[in-house]
């Protein structure tokens, strides 16, 4: 397994085949990425174990929206079977995206409960969904520094996940392994990573500014407030599917493809980039 190096330009062009690869199978790809959110989020009002269940399983739903995503970019059709990828692909696999869940499901917790020593729970409590973060809270110095500790945790969680499924199910490594090879990857990218996190903000930001001004058309014509809210949630979902459809290529263009793919869903068929520095 070798690391590419890339320019900070490829971070937009990973948006572009994201928005590029979604146009070609909108259907397939939005209902795919709705059905995982909504899975998640009815997991995550379980009583008790519902959060950490919804967690531990947020690796298995990256690698099956990236295995969707590969499909869809080699004009094929991504069925719904896809969604159990990662229990489908041999008792390995599924014992390593199980680990990976139950790692995150801890790291999740450290990120959250490391800022309680700053601000005695307050932060944890409101993410928990525990109590609600007053405008008086917010001010006090305990909590604004306890959320920037936490911003900043979950910046190193989401590089040490964010190839982690990929990883395991592609190239055959270990979780742990699978989790320092990602952190590296992010971290040795990060000027394109942090042109990618940029013009996914840019489509946002056009998306929810035209859709504002359609909806405020329509208030101003006296349709219903509902429908005009119910837009915003739709282009939120559509603009979350489409990010999730750009993450393969940050995968692809990261880590040159093995020479024997551990499954039928190969990432990628096209020239991998020239390989940087290692």
């Amino acid at each position: 397994m070798k690391l590419n190096i890339v320019p900070a330009r490829t971070g937009l062009d990973w948006v572009k085949l994201g928005l590029r690869t979604f146009r070609q199978q909108p259907m397939a790809l939005a209902a795919l990425s709705m059905l995982l959110v909504g899975s998640m989020y009815l997991l995550g009002m379980l009583p008790i174990v519902g959060k950490a269940l919804a967690l531990w399983l947020a690796p298995a739903a990256t690698l099956a929206m990236m295995v969707a995503s590969a499909e869809a970019a080699q004009g094929r059709f991504p069925k719904p079977s896809v969604l159990l990828v990662a229990f489908r692909s041999g008792s390995e696999c599924s014992r390593r995206i199980l680990i990976l869940g139950g790692l995150y499901v801890a790291g999740f917790l450290a990120i959250l409960g490391i800022p309680t020593l700053i601000d005695g729970g307050v932060l944890a409590g409101f993410y928990l969904g525990e109590g609600n973060l007053s405008r008086e809270a917010m001010e006090t110095a305990a909590v604004q520094q306890a959320a920037l500790l936490h911003a900043l945790l979950s910046i190193l969680l989401s590089m040490t996940f964010w190839h982690a499924p990929g990883l395991v199910y592609w190239h055959r490594i270990s979780p742990v392994k699978a989790l320092f090879f990602s952190f590296v990857a992010c971290g040795r990218n990060m000027k394109a990573f942090l042109m990618f996190g940029m013009g996914w903000f840019f489509v946002l930001a056009t998306g929810l500014l035209l859709s504002s001004i359609v909806a405020a058309i329509f208030i101003l014509l006296g349709m219903p407030q509902e429908i005009a809210k119910g837009m915003l949630s739709g282009l939120q979902l559509l603009i979350t599917a489409m990010f999730l459809t750009s993450i393969v290529f940050t995968f692809r263009d990261c880590f040159l493809p093995p020479a024997k793919p551990s499954s039928e869903e190969s990432y990628d068929e096209q020239p991998a980039p020239a390989p940087g520095p290692h």
